[in-house]
C-alpha cells in the first residue's frame, strides 16, 4: 500500500495547514518531515539539504521541533524538568539550557507553572508545555499535529494567537482538521488526498475554489470547508487526521 504517491510540497516560513480526509497521507508526511521515517522512494530535503545518513539526520533533528498529537512525558516530571529534558535531547549547549526553557515557558506562558508536575496539569496547559518542548531548541521548522485537538473554544482561541506567533519565528506546519483554525491562523494549505497534493496555495485562494456564492466571501471556517470540499469532492470524507 502506498500512503503518498509523488508528493511534492513546500513549506516556507509562516503557517501551512495539511489537509485532507481520514487516511490521506497527512500523519506519513509529518513523520517524514521529522526524520521519524525515511521514504522508501524519492528524497526528503528540510532545511537545505537533503535528509539521508546519521550525521544529516542528527543536525535536521536539532533544528526541527514536533508536538504530536497525543506525547509521552513522566508526571513527576516538573514543567521546566519536561521543557529541559526536551532541549538536552536537542543538543542545546548546557550553558543555554535553563535560559532556553525560561524563554520557551515564557512563550507558552506557563512562567508561573513552571515548578507543577505534568501529571498535574489541565489539558490546555499540557498542549502548551508541549508546545514549550517543541520550541525550546529554537527550531527553523515546527511541526505540529491537530495543536487544538480536545481544547474547548476558548482555549483554542488562545492557542490560535500562540500558533500565529510561532510562523512569525519558523516555518510551521499544522496537521488538523478544523477550517476554523486554518482560516485564523494559516497562510497557505496543502490538501492531500489518496496520497497526493491535489492542491497548493493561500486560504484565499482555497476559499475561491468554493462553489457559488461562497466563493466571493471573506476567509474565514465555512468557505475554507467549502474550498476544501470542492478540492476533493463532496462525497469525500471530513477533513481528520
Amino acid at each position: 500500500m502506498v500512503a503518498l504517491d509523488a508528493v511534492r510540497a513546500e513549506f516556507r516560513p509562516g503557517t501551512t495547514a495539511l489537509l485532507g480526509p481520514n487516511g490521506a497521507g497527512k500523519t506519513t508526511l509529518l513523520s517524514l518531515l521529522s526524520t521519524a521515517r525515511r521514504p522508501h522512494e524519492g528524497t526528503v530535503s528540510l532545511l537545505g539539504e537533503p535528509v539521508g545518513g546519521r550525521a544529516r539526520v542528527r543536525r535536521v533533528r536539532e533544528r526541527v521541533g514536533v508536538l504530536p498529537q497525543s506525547f509521552g512525558y513522566y508526571p513527576r516530571f516538573t514543567v521546566s524538568e519536561f521543557v529541559e529534558y526536551a532541549a538536552w535531547l536537542r543538543k542545546v549547549p548546557r550553558a543555554r539550557r535553563a535560559e532556553r526553557t525560561r524563554e520557551a515557558l515564557r512563550l507558552v506562558e506557563l512562567e508561573k507553572y513552571a515548578d507543577r508536575r505534568m501529571g498535574e496539569l489541565s489539558g490546555g496547559m499540557l498542549r502548551r508545555a508541549g508546545i514549550a518542548q517543541a520550541v525550546v531548541n529554537e527550531p527553523a521548522l515546527v511541526l505540529l499535529d491537530e495543536p487544538t485537538v480536545g481544547l474547548d473554544p476558548a482555549q483554542r482561541v488562545g492557542f490560535r494567537s500562540l500558533i500565529k506567533n510561532l510562523g512569525e519565528r519558523s516555518a510551521v506546519v499544522m496537521s488538523t482538521h478544523l477550517a476554523e483554525d486554518v482560516a485564523h491562523v494559516c497562510d497557505r494549505v496543502h490538501v492531500l488526498l489518496d496520497g497526493r497534493v491535489r492542491f497548493t496555495g493561500s486560504i484565499g485562494e482555497l476559499c475561491a475554489r468554493a462553489p457559488g456564492d461562497a466563493a466571493g466571501k471573506e476567509v474565514n471556517g465555512p468557505t475554507v470547508e467549502a474550498g476544501y470540499l470542492a478540492v476533493v469532492g463532496r462525497g469525500g470524507n471530513e477533513a481528520g487526521s
